[in-house]
């Protein structure tokens, strides 16, 4: 059923245009680093079955796994739309965490309902290096919110991210990744064995695919 999952959720991905894939013109991201993927979930925000089958499988992620849950908690700013689709369709109360608390008002980093020991899920909807996802662990856990979990769209698997959850020892969950992007992009025939080759080297070692065409 996973499996499943995580293919139809690539497929759509690559469908709608969230991912996109091109080693021979590589995208610069934030840090600096070239890269032959870029992944913009936000457009699944514009296609009413894409995000209908991503919270089907948030929630079908938490029961498989087993997760005790008792408030869906989104990232800003992208996660909190889709936390808002798998609360309503858990019956859950939700809220959404800050970058930073605000400083006007009530000065709320979290806003919406995270009671002092309510068991937490946390919507994001892309995972890369993970800092940003953890981040919100922090003040989650200053205000007594338990978070049992942090579930994704999509991650790329880079091996920074692993290193992050690992260290803040709360599990990822994601209903697809890059190497089941790549082979369903591949059985599309949208990729030369040249472009797959590439983007197979960049998922091996980003760093050194990076490097080796001028980025950092």
């Amino acid at each position: 059923m996973r499996d499943e999952l995580a293919r139809r959720i690539a497929r759509h991905l690559l469908r709608i245009g969230a991912v996109t894939l091109s080693p021979t013109k590589p995208f610069t991201w934030a840090s600096g680093r070239l890269s032959p993927v870029y992944c913009d979930n936000r457009l699944t925000l514009g296609y009413p079955e894409v995000r209908s089958d991503i919270a089907k499988g948030f929630a079908a992620v938490i029961r498989a796994e087993g997760i005790s849950c008792d408030v869906i908690v989104g990232t800003a700013t992208a996660g909190i739309p889709h936390a808002a689709w798998l609360a309503e369709k858990t019956e859950l109360p939700m809220a959404y965490v800050r970058n930073k608390a605000k400083e006007h008002g009530r000065g709320n980093q979290i806003e919406g309902l995270a009671p002092d020991g309510a068991r937490a899920v946390v919507i994001e909807d892309l995972v890369s290096t993970g800092m940003s996802s953890t981040a919100v662990l922090g003040p989650l856990s200053d205000a007594g919110v338990l978070v049992q979990a942090v579930l994704a769209i999509f991650t790329y698997g880079l091996p920074s991210s692993r290193k992050a959850f690992a260290t803040a020892g709360v599990p990822l969950h994601t209903l697809s990744t890059f190497s089941v992007l790549l082979e369903e992009a591949s059985k599309a025939d949208s990729l030369t064995d040249e472009d797959l080759s590439s983007l197979q080297a960049w998922y091996r070692n980003p760093a050194r695919w990076s490097a080796d065409r001028g980025g950092r």
